[in-house]
């Protein structure tokens, strides 16, 4: 049995033609060779993984080549290229800083470029990690970076570059390698798949390149864990179940229940996801992602920003045409305000289940082209009062705005201990907080002249659903999520609020300072009992709060003044305490 290497070593390029995703360098670097216009510095830097070292390494092979072509590409014949390729070259040295970054490694790498070449033309030394050097390090290799002997040739390699010296910076050429593209990876990792004889979908190889993150060498590790797994025969599902991936078909399906308005299968299939140990922050990320995939293939000139494979491609184009482009935009938003609120969020799954049902509401808001509602505001609340559509107006006969009968304002009430205190709210005077409001309903009122006697339109009959805690708190959390920018300190007391029924119609809520109190009460109150009247189909809806402010503990007193405090009740203490001469201490 032949001794296993693997991809990332095995198919590491050998020519500047082979390395994958850095066309403009490499052609700058051949360039240069063919010019003989060399630096006797250079610094590359970018991500792991994506062709550093690699480059460095054939930049060396080349510019010792007895016979390059003129391209600047080495022969690969020659003795140079020979010793090069059999890993015996004395003209080319590699250093890795990681381990070798003090004072004295320097001094011995400045007494090894005293020493010409013995064959060929240059002598190159490749310091890998370059970063890791400490500051004394880097302070006593100044001087031979920037004079070097004319034979000598210094290639640093650093995936952290903003940690490298100024001084050292400006003392080299500096080249900045970008992360290779999802297609670029997809052709390699392809060319390695029929190589080795695997077979391998478009969707996995793809689903490869997008966890590499732009990383050739991580997309070759991967590729060979995924053909360890599958017996080269590297599919979609099989590659999702090993990278512990959440697969798009849960998300296409999610989608179809969401437009299909199904609230109940929803909420089962996110239970579904999290039984199979998925996080509700990843799920929420990945649909926000899906929403936004299918945004992109609505049109054909975007389509191209789908990194997807031509099947997937096709699928996503026709999920997409199934979906407004206003719903794609609100989903979108609920779904990043979503995964923001998640990671501060004490109930982690209420607030998916919350964006869930908003995607649903979503639906018929973006179906809704009556209401007055203007383009500024595609964007509201899911739960925000709408006007009268105007189909309803043309119904009536005599269309007028109504209200319902006055009912008492809600009050906020202090605990009975040890004083209460208790702030009677007077009928609020509506306001309007970035987008929502109270929606009302004025009555009119019309005074015959005939007698003086009025006559008054039948006031629009009252709703009066029964309300509990559980719906109270999902319209709570509702609102707290469309409370502006400048109101997110109050929303984020707001989410540590537990809001309680106590009893058919009256809700109560604990603060712990008179100040919040009447912020609520002046604010908030009259926006929120607006909304969750009209939501929750109760007009009789009234908030009570509590303000339950920290008692402050009693003060500590010493000996004479508990003596003094008991002598006022029984002044014979003081008799005693001459008596048997006696001192407090």
């Amino acid at each position: 049995m032949e001794d296993f290497i693997v991809s990332a070593r095995k198919y590491r390029p050998m020519t500047f033609d082979s390395v994958v995703g850095q066309h403009a360098l490499t052609t700058t670097l051949k360039n240069a060779i063919a010019n003989g216009k060399l630096a006797h510095a250079y610094l590359f830097c970018g991500p792991r993984g994506v062709g550093k070292t690699t480059c460095a390494r054939i930049f060396a092979k080349a510019i010792n080549c007895l016979n390059p072509n003129s391209e600047g590409d080495a022969c690969g014949e020659c003795e140079s290229c020979l010793a090069f390729n059999q890993g015996r070259s004395l003209n080319i040295h590699e250093l890795d800083a990681a381990s070798n970054n003090s004072v004295e490694d320097i001094r011995e790498l400045i007494t090894q470029v005293q020493i010409p070449p013995q064959t060929g033309r240059y002598k190159v030394f490749i310091i890998d990690e370059v970063h890791m050097l400490s500051a004394s390090a880097f302070n006593a290799f100044l001087k031979t970076l920037e004079e070097p002997p004319s034979y000598v040739i210094f290639i640093l390699a650093t995936t952290e570059k903003h940690k490298i010296l100024p001084t050292i910076l400006s003392r080299c050429q500096v080249y900045d390698f970008v992360r290779i593209t999802s297609e670029d990876t997809i052709s390699h990792l392809r060319a390695v798949a029929q190589k080795e004889g695997y077979n391998a979908e478009d969707e996995a190889l793809n689903l490869i390149a997008q966890k590499a993150d732009g990383g050739m060498r991580d997309a070759l590790s991967i590729f060979d864990q995924m053909a360890s797994f599958t017996g080269g025969n590297l599919t979609y599902e099989a590659v999702c179940q090993n990278l512990n991936v959440l697969s798009t078909e849960h998300y296409f399906n999610m989608t179809e229940q969401i437009l299909n308005r199904d609230v109940k299968q929803c909420l089962l299939s996110f239970d579904t996801i999290l039984q199979k140990g998925f996080d509700g922050g990843i799920f929420i990320g990945g649909l926000a992602s899906h929403m936004r995939d299918l945004l992109v293939s609505r049109d054909a000139q975007t389509l191209r920003l789908l990194e997807k494979g031509k099947q997937r491609q096709e699928r996503y184009a026709e999920q997409a045409q199934k979906c407004r482009p206003t719903f794609l935009y609100r989903a979108i938003k609920l779904c990043n305000d979503c995964e923001t609120s998640y990671r501060t969020s004490r109930n982690k799954r209420l607030c998916v289940e919350i964006c869930l049902i908003q995607l649903v509401q979503a639906i018929d808001e973006t179906d809704c082209t009556s209401g007055g509602r203007s383009p500024e505001r595609k964007l509201k609340p899911v739960f925000e009062a709408t006007e009268q559509t105007a189909s309803s107006a043309v119904a009536e006969p005599t269309p007028e705005l109504r209200a319902p009968a006055p009912q008492t304002p809600p009050s906020v009430v202090a605990p009975t201990q040890p004083q209460p205190r208790t702030m009677q709210q007077s009928a609020p005077k509506p306001r309007v907080m970035n987008g929502f409001g109270p929606s009302l309903r004025i009555q009119k009122n019309e005074q015959t002249q005939n007698g003086g006697t009025q006559k008054q339109e039948s006031a629009q009959q009252a709703e009066h659903t029964p309300l509990d805690t559980e719906k109270f708190r999902i319209a709570w959390y509702e609102f707290i999520q469309s409370l502006p920018r400048e109101s997110q300190a109050m929303a984020q007391r707001m989410r540590d609020m537990r809001p309680e029924v106590t009893d058919a119609d009256t809700v109560r809520i604990e603060v712990n300072n008179v100040q919040v109190a009447q912020y609520m009460h002046n604010t908030i109150i009259p926006p929120l009992l607006s909304i969750v009247r009209k939501t929750l189909k109760n007009d009789f809806i009234n908030i009570k709060i509590d303000i339950q402010e920290v008692q402050q503990a009693a003060r500590k007193y010493s000996k004479a003044e508990l003596f003094t405090r008991m002598t006022q009740i029984n002044p014979a203490l003081n008799l005693m305490k001459d008596v048997l001469e006696l001192s407090i201490e």
